[in-house]
């Protein structure tokens, strides 16, 4: 089977269900920003999480494969592939041990430190992208709720474990210095 198919050279692409939409149509731009968080998870698996972290990525990373399929099935009769609930309840369980390594927020942090923790910071902001374009399309069209919620909660942890990495390796927080 070949890679090409030329059916998008026209600038549109299809749905699940056979409809055909423009590239540029919110729904494909939302589940594309779904796709370049896979890609940021990818290179920071590539670049030195540790391995409990590395752990959750992965399972994140196939759970984003589902939030694609989920914004690229129109049919919300059809659940077969959908975000659920039980899924954001595992990433706040997460959430919840990984804050106990660390100590509470007093300042604004910037994105950086080491590695692993800027390309989590990285991840965390195309997922607030990835977010913004759902609740454009949830506004335009029923979509899966959960997905929205998904995302919301994605970014929530992907702090976290940003700040865990630095922790983890002394680096500790990048403390944004307001009087540079």
């Amino acid at each position: 089977m070949k890679i090409y198919t030329k059916t998008g050279d026209d600038g549109s692409t299809g749905l699940q269900g056979g409809k055909r939409v423009s590239k540029s149509d919110l729904r494909i731009l939302a589940y594309g920003a779904v796709d370049e968080i896979n890609s940021c998870l990818g290179i920071t698996l590539a670049n030195g999480a540790d391995s409990d972290v590395a752990e959750l990525l992965t399972r994140i990373q196939n759970e984003l494969f589902v939030a694609g399929s989920d914004l690229s099935n129109p049919d919300l009769s059809n659940t077969k592939t959908r975000i659920t609930e039980s899924m954001i309840e595992s990433m706040e369980k997460s959430i919840d041990r990984f804050e106990e390594e660390l100590t509470p927020l007093a300042n604004f942090i910037l994105p950086g430190g080491n590695k692993a923790a800027a390309y989590l910071h990285l991840a965390r902001t195309v997922t607030r992208r990835a977010e913004t374009l759902v609740v454009a399309l949830s506004e335009q069209e029923r979509i899966n709720p959960i997905c929205q919620r998904y995302l919301n909660r994605l970014s929530d942890l992907l702090f976290v474990l940003a700040r865990v990495a630095n922790r983890r390796d002394g680096t500790g927080d990048v403390v944004w210095k307001q009087d540079i």
